[in-house]
């Protein structure tokens, strides 16, 4: 760990009133409902298109699936973004703090880009299913350093072969914490990354994955903010821990510059 400075909030998210709790469970249950049936759609259209379309079930489907879940629950995403799409192949790293990320992330439509996603997410069915579709690459804990190294090994061989940018979060599941793998990845591809900010307002935010109560999204907008590419065709593998603990200082000023209290707060609310 690095000599960046931890921080505490004294912040309570407000109590949700017995309305606002039978709006969340409606969202929660029509995104259910819309997911299983966006699952089929995707799954049909993939077998018409032989499963040779990935780009169509990532950037037109689970976007917009993505998009109206979100909306579904009142949430709309505020994008903050002064530079077009770079060209050539990018890794996208994030923040990642909440359940909403995986929503946002894929609402944006990244342009031809895969995406690592948990693995535990996989006994979701139809999120299995459309993630699949979508050329995802399921992660294992850190407690499987060898199946993380394979896989990483993996998706290394078929990105540089397919050209195709990647997303993924280097934040591990304790605050503040990054690994190595994105820094790795992108060391190994010689591709630009671009760092993204996902500001959650604390009383939007549900959480992360930790009780069932943390799927209560509340309504209000979430903010995506962007910075330049990062070149790294002069990274070596000896400097991975290096950059790893540069983009950690980079996302704790980031969150201090937005005062996002949510992230700042989130090892006091675990």
């Amino acid at each position: 760990m690095d000599d960046a400075p931890r921080i505490t909030l004294d912040i309570v998210r407000p109590a949700a009133t017995w309305p606002m709790r039978l709006r969340q469970s409606s969202a929660f249950v029509l995104c259910l409902l819309l997911f299983a049936g966006g699952a089929l759609v995707m799954l049909l259209v993939a077998t018409l298109t032989l499963f040779r379309a990935r780009r169509l079930y990532a950037e037109f489907f689970a976007r917009n699936l993505a998009r109206l879940a979100l909306w579904l629950h009142g949430v709309r995403l505020v994008v903050h973004r002064a530079e077009p799409w770079p060209p050539g192949q990018v890794v996208y790293v994030a923040n990642h703090t909440s359940t909403l990320d995986p929503f946002v992330v894929v609402a944006l439509g990244l342009p031809n880009s895969r995406y690592f996603m948990s693995g535990f997410l996989r006994v979701i069915l139809p999120l299995w299913i459309i993630a699949g579709l979508m050329g995802t690459f399921w992660t294992y804990r850190q407690t499987f350093p060898e199946k993380r190294r394979r896989l990483f090994q993996r998706a290394s061989e078929l990105l540089r072969r397919t050209g195709e940018s990647v997303f993924l979060t280097p934040e591990g599941q304790k605050a503040w914490v990054f690994n190595r793998g994105a820094f790795h990845l992108a060391t190994s591809l010689q591709a630009p990354i671009v760092p993204f900010f996902i500001a959650i307002p604390l009383d939007v935010d549900p959480g992360g994955f930790t009780t069932l109560r943390r799927i209560a999204v509340r309504p209000g907008e979430v903010h995506v903010y962007f910075k330049p590419a990062v070149d790294t065709s002069a990274w070596t593998v000896e400097e991975v821990d290096q950059h790893r603990l540069e983009f950690r200082r980079l996302y704790l000023a980031w969150a201090q510059e937005l005062n996002d209290k949510s992230l700042l707060a989130r090892e006091a609310r675990e």
